[in-house]
């Protein structure tokens, strides 16, 4: 299938306001405040929210008393995406250093510099991939598919039509409620923000020695992490909850029953001797597994897609043999290939400086900064390919970023550089990859939305270089600001992907890899992928805090049933009418089904943003040293009726219009 001739939305022969100030600037503000938020609940839960979709609506709402243009509401989508993209990259991947010992604290030039150099490799990567990935290919893209459906028919025309379209205000309502809820929570203390606890069922007799035998149930009261379940699907959110069970109802009790209850280390002893000798079996065995899950989910997920990735490359060569010097469609312009090759190849400067001054190793940097620049090509593809076929929510970009790290990691053993410094280099290379990956997987995404409505590829792409610039400048103070206030590792910011990165890292070049544990998730990754299960998911919840998978699991139950509901009233709840992109642009207004689901995405986004900004917030408090604790010791139960009621009005507002009836 070829999309040369695709009838975009705003035909290629018209030209309309799109790369306009008001544009750039909405888009850098929605850069800095989704990379905030998701620099947070990525610390905190392991996990992001693609702002592809969530980026639209909120560049919607912000918009509105512009007047903009459909184009111009796309550019600010695309600054909203490098915020995010950026802020995944990120904590993914340095707070690493923080775990190693190569770091004692953020330091803001260095982050700064590796989020530039990673997010610009991803933007000037995806330059040539774009024709081979969106227009020389079927891909669906599906969020795309989706971007392009609420941009068509919400905004409609070229500018805002007021008909029929989702009041933003279920956003605001949705920030201030996890906003006010985070700040009784973590600022005023006046409830708990986990509720947990172990009960002994009893002494049982294993390999001749009697031990006690615990079980360990909680949850967390977390709108972000309720949102998140609601905006990732049941079918992922029971994955993860399903890892979760593995990891802590069956895995840690039995470890706890073969040896017996350990006593808390330092970083859990607050939590009390059973729910801290818990987490330190957690933490010091049972996270290695979901780490060999990982491993080989990452590796799995780079061979199923081998035959996509050699034609990607292949595309990508073809393109820029035949690029002419000037398109003559407007819908069809890139960024000058051959200056974004001479800006790649010049990139390797600025990364082999950037790796001598980190390491003082100056054949070693050499070597791996020309290695990172073909390294981030690679997971440009990967992430494009993956983005293309199941969406940017649910790409493995940890997983593509595990297997680099690997890689790399085994490299740097063979060049017998295994101190800190080699361990940091392998961190700065996986940094730099993980956010070029990112980036291209989000950016392809909304590539394929601006072909639907008729964007140009060069204006988006420019846009894009906006927003990675204006996150790169605020997500090392963000995270600084994080660290000083709650700190990296900690139960408050566990921060599980750097966890991961740690545990691979230090394994391998420091030689005290649990080779024992991470055999064991890596037999059971495999066993998942015999019987078809997705790997990834499943790996998340074993090295997550269990009571983080719980509200992540409501989230996803609440919305299997408003999917029922609709299902019940309109026959299906999936968009399906847009698996086709000429279905995408269709010029109708918004149908009751698609207004349900839309009002519940930006009720979630709210929550998401609130809960995560107002976390910020706090943490700058903390830092200033403002204390505002009511309550030297916190009840549980006002935070659980409160999360309960947030959860019921999840469950309603989406489907508020159907299930009552008008008068």
């Amino acid at each position: 299938m070829t999309r040369e001739n695709f009838s975009s939305f705003i035909p290629a022969e018209k030209t309309i306001p799109e790369l306009t100030t008001k544009a750039i600037l909405v888009g850098i503000f929605l850069a800095i405040i989704l990379g905030a938020a998701n620099a947070y609940l990525g610390l905190y839960a392991g996990m992001t929210v693609s702002a592809i979709i969530p980026g639209a609506v909120m560049a919607l709402a912000f918009m509105k008393p512009f007047k903009p243009t459909i184009l111009e509401v796309n550019i600010a989508t695309m600054g909203a995406s490098a915020g995010e993209c950026i802020a995944a990259g990120v904590i993914f991947t340095i707070p690493a250093l923080i775990l190693v010992g190569a770091w004692t604290e953020i330091h803001y030039l260095e982050t700064t510099f590796i989020a530039l150099i990673g997010g610009m490799l991803g933007v000037f990567w995806m330059v040539p991939l774009r024709r081979a990935l969106v227009v020389k290919t079927d891909l669906p893209f599906p969020e795309g598919i989706a971007v392009a459906a609420v941009l068509t028919t919400t905004v409609g025309g070229e500018h805002i039509d007021t008909k029929d379209r989702v009041s933003g205000i279920w956003l605001i309502i949705g920030a201030l409620t996890a906003a006010l809820f985070k700040f009784g929570q973590l600022a005023l203390n006046i409830f708990r923000d986990t509720i947990d606890g172990v009960i002994s069922i009893g002494k049982y007799a294993i390999f001749e020695k009697e031990n006690e035998a615990y079980f360990y149930a909680g949850t967390t009261t977390s709108p972000a992490l309720l949102a998140v379940g609601w905006i990732i699907g049941p079918r992922i959110s029971s994955y993860v909850f399903v890892g979760g069970l593995i990891g802590w109802v069956i895995i840690a009790p039995l470890l706890i029953l073969a040896t017996g209850l350990p006593a808390p280390s330092a970083e859990y002893a607050g939590l009390g001797d059973l729910i801290g000798g818990f987490y330190k079996v957690w933490g010091e065995q049972v996270r290695y597994i979901g780490v060999g899950a990982m491993l080989i989910g990452g590796l799995w997920a780079v061979y199923s897609i081998r035959t996509n990735l050699v034609d990607s490359v292949k595309e990508a060569v073809m393109g820029f043999k035949n690029q002419g010097t000037k398109t003559q469609r407007r819908t069809d312009q890139d960024l000058n290939y051959k200056l974004v090759f001479i800006a790649i190849g010049a990139m390797v400067i600025p990364i082999f400086v950037l790796y001598q001054i980190l390491s003082g190793l100056i054949g070693v940097s050499l070597i791996m900064a020309v290695l990172t620049i073909f390294l981030a090509f690679i997971a440009s593809a990967l992430a494009g390919y993956l983005t293309g076929l199941v969406g940017s929510s649910n790409c493995p970009i940890s997983g593509v970023t595990v297997t680099i790290l690997l890689i790399v990691s085994l490299l740097m053993l063979g060049l017998g550089a295994t101190g800190v410094q080699g361990m940091a280099i392998v961190i700065f290379i996986s940094a730099v990859v993980c956010i070029g990956g990112s980036i291209s997987g989000d950016l392809l995404q909304t590539m394929a939305s601006g072909q639907m409505i008729g964007a140009t590829p060069k204006k988006l792409q420019i846009s894009m270089i906006f927003g990675v610039i204006a996150i790169s400048a605020t997500v090392g103070i963000v995270i600084g600001v994080l660290h000083q206030a709650f700190t990296i590792g900690s139960t408050k910011l566990p921060a599980p992907q750097a966890f991961l990165m740690k545990g691979i890292v230090q394994g391998i070049l420091g030689g005290n890899m649990l080779w024992p544990y991470v055999v064991a998730g890596a037999v059971l990754a495999l066993v998942l992928i015999l019987i078809g299960l997705p790997v990834l998911p499943v790996a998340i919840g074993i090295y997550l805090p269990f009571t983080l998978s719980v509200p992540i699991f409501i989230g996803g139950g609440i919305r299997h049933m408003t999917d029922v509901v609709l299902k019940k009233r309109y026959g299906s709840a999936e968009e399906e009418e847009y698996s086709d992109w000429e279905l995408a642009i269709k010029q109708t207004g918004i149908t009751p089904k698609e207004k349900a689901i839309r009002t519940g995405l930006l009720f979630t986004a709210g929550l998401v943003a609130g809960e995560a900004l107002m976390g910020v917030v706090i943490a700058v408090l903390i830092v200033l040293g403002i204390q505002l604790s009511i309550l030297q010791t916190a009840p549980w139960w006002p935070g659980l009726l409160i999360f309960g009621f947030i959860a019921v009005l999840l469950a309603y507002i989406p489907i508020r219009e159907i299930i009552t009836p008008k008068k």
